[in-house]
């Protein structure tokens, strides 16, 4: 297929390749980081397409069933899915954060046993880090899993786990040393989620969907080979995985930016002189926002503030929306479904306060936030 060319030669493959499957009903319409359960199979289905044609990880190895290209071939397959309005994988759980720790921290066996069945759509992945008193801070999970002989027992409880009730797997943070600091107890496991003693109950949004799921966990006995990484490593792995959920904005995050962006002006036309103003203000800070990613999309440093603009544009995008709608909003619809989707999204990934304290602490090094806490810091 020529893929060994230049990027714009790739760029009119990887174009021709999803005109073909749009037109064919194999692409799924893109949904966002977050696989809404109606997509589900269709999604499934689009996976195992691009698998088949030879489309499938970009630049992962070739031994694990990638293309072995580059990560800039990558960001134009990303584009161009973003240009068609398709999505660019099954999931971020499994295709980016699973997929890209278990590249980077996982033995041979565990990249034979995961990697290629992940890109053929044969495991789909779920995240199991946060818990009811351990959202934003992470570091506070009491989810246990004691090594005892040839397993690790887990018990405790995860949220906010986008998935978990279709998963064959999970990435898990879980506490395996009580005695140390915070950050330094705690492992990164790849769950089986069909061990005995694992209870998943969908959670149900105020959009009617059941995205979410809370997943409890009784005796559960994990193999010692479920351990990824170092034992009691596992926050280094976290935050690697979690740096990779929060640079998601790039440059196709500039071309759907830049097509709503394009919404909002149509719209300001019809609309009062006071949602006008709020139009122009949000239109002002989109464009910032897409300067800013095109300028410096690529910078690990500009994740926390790229998730953070995001975020908040979106939501006020939704309310902008909804009060030009008028009663109409409150139908169902897409405008309806935005609106009642817009707020969890400041909380998914990393609340817009956590994004807050990152872009001061570790940006503009200022000083960190009190901790109130009678353990030790890491």
């Amino acid at each position: 297929m020529g893929k060994d060319g230049t990027l714009e030669a790739f760029r009119i493959e990887c174009a021709h390749f999803i005109s073909v499957a749009k037109e064919s009903g194999e692409a799924c319409p893109a949904y966002g980081a977050i696989l809404p359960p109606v997509f589900h199979q269709d999604a499934m289905r689009w996976q195992r397409y691009c698998y088949d044609s030879g489309w499938a990880g970009v630049h992962w190895p070739t031994d694990h069933g990638g293309m072995g290209l580059s990560k800039d071939h990558s960001v134009v397959w990303h584009e161009e899915c973003a240009k068609a309005e398709i999505a660019p994988y099954l999931n971020l759980q499994g295709l980016v954060l699973a997929g890209e720790a278990i590249m980077r921290c996982g033995t041979p066996e565990q990249k034979k046993v995961f990697l290629r069945p992940t890109l053929k759509n044969e495991i789909l992945w779920c995240q199991l880090f946060s818990e009811p008193g351990a959202g934003s801070d992470l570091a506070g999970l009491q989810s246990s899993a004691i090594l005892d002989g040839d397993y690790f027992v887990l018990n405790g409880q995860k949220v906010w786990s986008s998935n978990a009730q279709f998963a064959q797997f999970g990435i898990l943070m879980a506490r395996t040393d009580f005695q140390a600091s915070k950050h330094k107890g705690i492992s990164f496991f790849l769950l089986d989620m069909n061990l005995p003693g694992i209870e998943v109950r969908p959670l149900k949004q105020m959009t009617g969907d059941h995205e979410f799921c809370e997943v409890f966990f009784d005796d559960v006995l994990m193999p010692k080979n479920a351990l990824l990484g170092d034992l009691h490593g596992g926050w280094s792995v976290a935050m690697t995985v979690l740096e990779d959920e929060r640079s998601g904005a790039g440059s196709a995050d500039v071309i759907s930016l830049s097509r709503r962006l394009q919404s909002m002006t149509s719209n300001a036309k019809e609309t009062d002189s006071l949602t006008r103003q709020s139009l122009t203000s949000l239109l002002s800070r989109g464009r910032s926002l897409q300067s800013l990613l095109e300028g410096r999309g690529s910078d690990p440093m500009m994740a926390p503030i790229a998730k953070l603009l995001n975020t908040e544009i979106g939501y006020d995008e939704a309310q902008i929306e909804s009060r030009i709608l008028g009663p109409l909003s409150m139908l169902n619809s897409d405008a309806t479904d935005r609106l009642l989707y817009s707020p969890g999204m400041r909380i998914a990934g990393g609340s817009s306060e956590i994004q807050r304290n990152i872009i001061g602490e570790r940006i503009l090094g200022l000083p960190r936030e009190p901790q109130i806490s009678n353990s030790p810091e890491a």
